[in-house]
Order: C-alpha cells, then structure tokens, then sequence
C-alpha cells in the first residue's frame, strides 16, 4: 500500500473550489510535518502549503487567504481546501510526509492529484 494517497484533484473553473484530500497509511502520522506541493507544467515543484505536528500552518504568498490546509490525524489524512481557483493554480499537487527523528529521516511523497482551473 503506497504510504500516502491523493484524491479530490479536478476541472474547475476559475472562482471554484476544491478539496484535496490526502490518506496516510504510516505510522505516528501525528509526528510528522505534512505539506502539499505543487508542479505546473515547465516549472519547479513548490510549497504551497505546511502544517506540523502541533497544528502551525504557513502558506505560500500566492495562495494566503484561499487556500486552507487541515489533518485529522485520527484518520491519518490531511486536507487542502482551495477556494477562489485561479488558472494559475493549475499543477499536480503531491502531497508530503516528513519526520526527523535523531540522525534518521523520514520522507514519503504521493503520486500527485492534478487540479486544472480552466473555463
């Protein structure tokens, strides 16, 4: 079983919103820091949103306000909600699992969900 699993990606139009949902089959996922990232055709993956442990958040610039990341780590799933889509959010989204313990790191990425914010 892949250790995390992406869903709720879509065609929507510009103003629209959308649900990502990310399921996690590791263990102590209430440990690890998890994050979405995203990758537009021709262009690097980027942060888009962070939530640790201890429930901080922080966003990148460009989705502040619209974007509102969550877990509920009694199912061990994160989610992002997207509101007032743009075509510029238009990416695969992967979602990130991440825990250092001591010298060990631990680092799990999904296969991607693709939102297309398009009319």
């Amino acid at each position: 079983q892949a250790p995390l699993v992406e869903s709720g990606g879509g065609l929507v139009q510009p103003g629209g919103s959308l649900r990502l949902s990310c399921a996690a089959s590791i263990t102590i996922f209430s440990m690890y820091t998890m994050g979405w990232y995203r990758q537009a055709p021709g262009k690097q993956r980027e942060l888009v949103a962070v939530i640790t442990s201890g429930g901080s958040t922080n966003y990148a610039d460009s989705v502040k306000g619209r974007f509102t990341i969550s877990r509920d780590n009694a199912k061990k799933t994160m989610y992002l909600q997207m509101n007032s889509l743009k075509p510029d959010d238009t990416a695969l989204y992967y979602c990130n699992a991440n825990l250092a313990r001591g010298y060990d790191e631990y680092d799990y990425w999904g296969q991607g969900t693709q939102v297309t914010v398009s009319s």
